[in-house]
């Protein structure tokens, strides 16, 4: 056991037998546990230190921003980041559990766009109120904020955001296709001439299929949910939905490993040479560069597809909101910190050295995030017109409904799968039945 700040554990002793002597043990355990929790803190400096809990971050761009701002706090307060598991799913369980026993270690937390709905309802997080409020609004994007705020009250502050182009090879294709049906079309077109044809798109049974379900469904003028987020909406364009993604199934574009792919997957295929398209976040264009230079010289970006050639496409977005715990011991100290570590230059941080695109509408005209980001334009207006995720409680089992209705993608019924997924959407807002 490694115990950091000075406290040591108690050094070994020989066993003893007696049971006396193993009651008094027990009943040194309570402070020893006191004193231990004590090493996680400066409390008996007088300076507190804020525990932030967010994903692990290997660009040190987290860390830089936890020790600017402990810095620039003037000694008020110490932000220790804390790395979370690297799977999404093991960050939420995290947080649940500990947040479910209250406990007053966590102050910031970094939550999934999707996170922030069930954990306001839980009441794990503070509202945010006032002047940071203001402060979290000013200056921010619309369609991030969206993520942070439930039944109309803001409870989070969008700290980076994330948006799906269109990566194409210009070799191969001259013109970018702007529609959906465009792009397969192309991809049969450069099939029948042998050449690369693939259009890589997450088609595993994960959250990936349920953002390009809910990206498309947004892009032909519908939703998921009703705007109350009480029933399910779907409708015509749901099942204007389901038949692309079975058209593409179907057809020459897909990759034969469709069913099986997640973003990285998407990544490496077109890497190798075998894909002409990608539906992909932007930091499949470092790796390019770095890892096949020739194919990079052709590796162009456009706007993500649209359904319908007079609709604009609504790409569905990412990112982490940092919310601040109901439990803190410091909640002002940790709305202010949470602030600052979401300023303009730790957002360009994070830009320029994590490759994760800012909340703030004033770094896309800045210099440095305009030339590391030479899509920078195209990634502004996708998330000016982008659509986020059901903004509900219950999107975990809403999103695994989807997913789990729509894998693989080559067996999609439009009508009885969209059946399906609205049956099982109602359920899972009104907590009945089970969900796969």
């Amino acid at each position: 056991m490694n115990v950091r700040c000075g406290c040591r554990p108690v050094s070994g002793q020989k066993r003893r037998r007696s049971g006396t002597r193993w009651l008094r043990a027990f009943a040194v355990l309570p402070l020893l546990a006191s004193v231990l929790a004590a090493c996680g803190s400066d409390e008996g400096s007088g300076r507190p230190t804020l525990n932030w809990y967010n994903f692990p971050d290997d660009s040190g761009a987290l860390q830089k921003a936890a020790d600017r701002c402990s810095q620039a706090s003037g000694g008020r307060y110490r932000i220790s980041y804390n790395k979370l598991p690297r799977a999404a799913d093991g960050q939420r369980q995290q947080m649940v559990r500990r947040l479910a026993a209250e406990d007053d270690s966590l102050d910031i937390l970094g939550l999934d766009v999707t996170w922030a709905a069930e954990f306001a309802e839980a009441r794990w997080i503070r509202e945010w109120t006032g002047t940071v409020k203001q402060r979290a609004t000013e200056g921010t994007l619309r369609v991030p904020l969206q993520t942070s705020t439930w039944k109309g009250r803001l409870y989070a502050v969008p700290y980076n955001t994330n948006t799906q182009l269109l990566w194409y090879r210009k070799d191969l294709v001259p013109t970018p296709p702007k529609t959906w049906a465009e792009m397969i079309a192309m991809a049969r077109s450069l099939a029948r001439q042998g050449k690369p044809h693939f259009v890589e798109i997450q088609g595993a049974q994960y959250e990936g299929l349920t953002v390009w379900f809910n990206t498309l469904i947004n892009s032909a003028g519908g939703s998921i949910l009703n705007p109350a987020a009480t029933e399910p909406s779907l409708g015509p364009p749901a099942v204007q939905s389901a038949e692309i993604m079975r058209r593409l199934a179907k057809s020459p574009a897909a990759d034969p490993s469709l069913s099986n792919q997640m973003e990285d997957q998407n990544r490496l295929a077109m890497e190798s040479g075998t894909a002409a398209f990608e539906i992909n976040y932007p930091f499949v264009y470092p790796s390019m560069k770095a890892n096949n230079p020739d194919l990079f010289k052709n590796f162009r970006w456009a706007l993500y597809p649209r359904v319908d050639a007079g609709r604009p496409a609504r790409p569905t977005i990412g990112g982490i909101d940092l919310a601040v715990s109901a439990y803190s011991r410091h909640p002002d100290l940790a709305f202010e910190a949470a602030l600052c570590l979401r300023n303009r230059d730790n957002q360009l941080t994070a830009a320029l050295d994590g490759g994760l695109p800012p909340t703030l509408r004033a770094l896309y005209d800045d210099p440095a995030f305009m030339k590391a980001y030479p899509f920078s334009r195209e990634v502004l207006t996708s998330l000016e017109a982008a659509s986020v995720r059901p903004l509900t409680p219950a999107y975990q089992n809403i999103s695994i409904a989807i997913s789990h209705t729509l894998s693989p993608p080559s067996g999609i019924e439009p009508v009885s799968s969209v059946d399906t997924i609205r049956d099982q959407i109602d359920d899972a807002l009104r907590s009945e039945g089970v969900i796969p």
